[in-house]
């Protein structure tokens, strides 16, 4: 049988705690409730988390730190982010930290459910393809595992985040072939919508900084001006 989803839910509001408890369990999932920050921290180190549905304004600890620092773990747990905070500028700021999702309250439970379900499908599709795969990538010194999810450059170990890590393996595993900034927020963030773009911008921004000799003149992820960017090897690249 298959193990049930672990459920991580941080929100301080208790009317909107147990109408999401009552829903989440409603799929047979195992889901724990806290209601501070500090607390949340803690349940979120303990490891074992299918999914983080995260609230923002917590007592202890805010939602932004808890995502940093699940960001921050070896393994990756899916973070749906709702706050009361709605301007596109708090909106972006979760999404650039690592959030999959973000909802402002407020918002219909049943959306959100339908969102945490296509969230665990999305995952659990890498993880069988990274299964299934089970290859390594060699293209111009770069090396990639996804399944251990480990990068190395010219031999040396690559500091990634887990979306750096996506981001860069989806380019890896297709280069020469051109992307739009919404065909990599499908692809790799899960949605598509516009307005975020600037997200991808900062991730490859990121990427570049570690794995380009000049990021002001890069070998490996090019610009392709008015449609996106594509992926060549160091020795591809013209």
């Amino acid at each position: 049988m298959t193990q049930a989803p672990r459920i991580l839910l941080v929100e301080d509001d208790r009317h909107i705690a147990d109408l999401l408890l009552l829903h989440l369990r409603d799929e047979h999932w195992e889901v724990t409730h806290c209601a501070r920050g500090d607390d949340g921290l803690r349940q979120l180190e303990a490891g074992g988390w299918s999914l983080l549905i995260l609230d923002l304004m917590l007592p202890g600890v805010d939602g932004l730190e808890i995502c940093r620092r699940a960001r921050a773990q070896p393994h990756y747990v899916p973070i749906i982010i709702v706050s009361a905070r709605s301007s596109e500028v708090h909106r972006i700021l979760g999404l650039e930290i690592g959030a999959d999702d973000y909802l402002p309250k407020p918002f219909s439970v049943l959306e959100l459910v339908a969102r945490a379900k296509a969230l665990l499908r999305r995952v659990e599709a890498l993880a069988q393809n990274a299964r299934q795969e089970a290859g390594s990538i060699a293209a111009g010194g770069l090396s990639m595992d996804p399944v251990a999810r480990q990068a190395r450059l010219d031999g040396a170990a690559l500091e990634l985040t887990p979306r750096e890590f996506d981001l860069l393996y989806f380019f890896a595993r297709q280069p020469g072939k051109v992307f739009s900034r919404l065909d990599l927020l499908n692809a790799v963030w899960g949605y598509q919508h516009e307005g975020y773009e600037h997200t991808v911008n900062t991730h490859i921004n990121r990427l570049r900084a570690k794995i380009e000799a000049n990021p002001a003149a890069p070998a490996r992820i090019l610009t392709v001006w008015g449609k996106g960017y594509r992926f060549a090897s160091a020795e591809g690249a013209a």
